[in-house]
């Protein structure tokens, strides 16, 4: 897999900004398939930072209803990465 293919996106939620500034971890929302050693390698190539940890989580979705129509949002993966002592990521800078 290409390194875009699988870091999708950054997920900025309060959750995710508290962890941030407290623990120097940062969210993203990553491909299903891709390893906890793929997600290293992707983010320490992208922002070229040194990655101590790699935390995933499988997020289902949820159920949601309109009227008598029944749907489903889409599952996806979360990872958490925490950085080491002295990095961090300059997109999230100005968020």
């Amino acid at each position: 897999m290409e390194l875009y293919e699988i870091i999708k996106r950054p997920v900025i939620t309060e959750k995710s900004t508290i962890a941030r500034e407290e623990a120097n971890s940062y969210v993203f929302e990553v491909d299903k398939r891709a390893t906890k050693i793929e997600i290293q390698g992707a983010v320490e190539k992208i922002f070229k930072v040194k990655v101590a940890e790699v935390r995933t989580i499988n997020m289902i979705g949820k159920k949601k209803r309109r009227g008598r129509i029944i749907g489903k949002r889409n599952d996806w993966k979360k990872a958490i990465v925490t950085l080491a002592p002295g990095n961090s990521i300059e997109i999230y800078q100005g968020v």
